[in-house]
């Protein structure tokens, strides 16, 4: 019987390396964004190297959905996707069939990562309103925050894995530097740092500083940050 967990976050939130940390246990098989291409192919949105991520995956979401589901080999399958990706009218029924954790990060801390990747970014690209909305929809979901996993690891991946039920290993705090075979065709974009990491970033500091529009985005996206902040584990 494999153990299906769903890892919900947006953008610029650990969840690369949280990828890269369930992949080093070495028995869980790992997805990079399945839903991206169908999201972008649907939506219209335009992102970096949106045609290169079109033509990498299946664009049907219920293709996508199905493959979550099917049998696979490996005791565990982390699933890495990103809340925003998840349009409306989608089939959800088959997040009953997986664990559920949602990856939460300070508005602040995301828009001025999220910024230097992409310019101007809207709040429906950074995820915080879906990601509430979902919190909302599944059964025994959990919420665990980027800022405490960096502040203490071990202590906070073996809390998780008690949650999820799954063995704890340290294995889970390294790997190797230079990227995964999962990385989705967007990762020379987005993921240069985690590439040349072996292991989680040290503790956060004092919150960056944004400008006006910026600021306007972070007191839009607090409350649904701050819905789940109650449910975290600590």
């Amino acid at each position: 019987m494999t153990t299906r967990i769903a890892m919900w976050s947006g953008p610029r939130n650990l969840s690369t390396a949280m990828m890269y940390s369930f992949a080093a246990r070495g028995d869980c098989r790992v997805v990079d964004e399945p839903f991206y291409a169908a999201y972008l192919a649907q939506s219209g949105a335009v992102h970096p190297l949106g045609d290169e991520v079109i033509a990498s995956q299946p664009t049907d979401p219920d293709v996508v959905a199905e493959r979550l589901i099917a049998p696979v080999s490996e005791p565990l399958f982390y699933q890495k996707h990103m809340t925003h990706h998840m349009l409306p009218d989608w089939p959800y029924s088959w997040m009953g069939r997986v664990k559920n954790v949602f990856l939460i990060r300070h508005p602040a801390r995301v828009i001025a990562s999220y910024a230097k990747k992409r310019e101007a970014p809207q709040l429906s690209d950074l995820g915080f309103l879906q990601q509430a909305e979902m919190f909302k929809s599944v059964a025994d979901p959990i919420v665990i925050d980027s800022s405490d996993i960096r502040a203490d690891p071990p202590v906070m991946l073996q809390k998780l894995c008690a949650r999820l039920d799954i063995p704890w290993t340290p294995n889970m705090l390294s790997w190797p530097s230079g990227g995964h075979a999962a990385d989705g065709v967007w990762a020379r974009h987005w993921y240069g740092a985690v590439h040349r990491s072996t292991g989680f970033d040290s503790a956060e500091g004092a919150l960056p500083t944004l400008d006006s529009a910026y600021a306007r985005i972070v007191d839009a996206a607090m409350p649904s940050y701050e819905a789940l902040a109650k449910f975290k584990l600590t």
